[in-house]
């Protein structure tokens, strides 16, 4: 008899599309646990940058494990999630972020290479910019040029360094394994300009809640501007500002342009999965997972 496997519900959808809420009610109403699928959320200290939930009394976890400058792949973060998922058989678990290469780690089981750090390979690129790195993996790896976050430099490298040192495309050595998880994924469909509304309007509220402090406190502790954690939306570009390189206003609306074209990247992620169930409200992801958890 084969060994039963965890069942597993993802949340997953652009930035701005709903998730956390919807995912805190499914939780409450199932007696569920968050893991994070957000490759930002990582990081300690980026907490209105990143969108962090606060005052919830559902458990949290993959939030805040690791400091701006610590580094922290992806196999880390698919060993971590996939021992609190095979470790808490009373909770049900519910994977929710954007982070589509991280939901993919653990849905798909994939086989990461196990290629150590060229730290001189690194430095080397970390002084390319984004644009320069993406035109750098085309050449190399046509595929992953296609997934990767442009704006993701960390992830960028990475390819590059693992093209460089094998030989051999990312794309090619990042297979599925057998599955560890039943997994079912829910996705919030929302109607693109209600989204992109969602998106201005977040950024205005990240903007008063106190970014720029935010980003003032990072640096003063030391943090160099250059990490990749800094690369990511919201961060580089109030560095910008603070650097006087532009003005407050010119900032925000480059962050609201950069987390809309970040969404559009998500979406065409996503809509690869012919596995993903699209809603479009509460009601509809509930009785999805409804008619899941009965049939084991």
């Amino acid at each position: 008899m084969s060994k039963k496997l965890p069942q597993l519900i993802v949340i997953l959808g652009p930035t701005a599309s709903g998730k956390t809420g919807l995912s805190l009610s499914l939780a409450q109403n199932f007696n569920g646990q968050i893991i994070s699928a957000d490759s930002r959320q990582i990081y300690r200290g980026m907490d209105i940058g990143t969108d962090k939930t606060t005052d919830s009394d559902i458990p949290h976890h993959l939030i805040d494990i690791a400091n701006p400058d610590e580094e922290f792949t992806l196999s880390d973060y698919q060993q971590a999630a996939f021992k609190i998922i095979e470790s808490e058989p009373t909770k049900l678990n519910f994977l929710v972020g954007g982070t589509g290469l991280y939901i993919s780690a653990i849905v798909d089981n994939l086989q990461i290479p196990a290629v150590k750090p060229d730290e001189k390979l690194r430095s080397k690129l970390q002084k390319m910019s984004s644009k320069k790195l993406l035109a750098e993996l085309k050449k190399l790896d046509p595929v992953s040029a296609q997934k990767i976050d442009p704006q993701n430099k960390r992830r960028l490298i990475r390819a590059i360094e693992v093209c460089q040192v094998t030989g051999q495309p990312f794309s090619e050595q990042t297979t599925k394994g057998e599955p560890r998880v039943e997994a079912l994924q829910i996705g919030l469909d929302v109607p693109r300009e209600k989204l992109y509304t969602r998106i201005n309007q977040r950024v205005d509220e990240m903007i008063t809640a106190g970014l720029v402090d935010e980003v003032k406190n990072l640096l003063a502790k030391g943090y160099s501007k250059d990490l990749p954690a800094f690369s990511g939306i919201g961060y580089k570009e109030i560095i910008s500002y603070l650097e006087k390189e532009i003005s407050l206003d010119e900032a925000t609306e480059l962050i609201k342009r950069n987390t809309r074209r970040y969404a559009k990247k998500q979406l065409t992620w996503f809509r690869r999965d012919k596995n993903i169930r699209w809603v479009k409200n509460y009601q509809e992801a509930e009785k999805l997972v409804e008619n899941f958890l009965p049939l084991n």
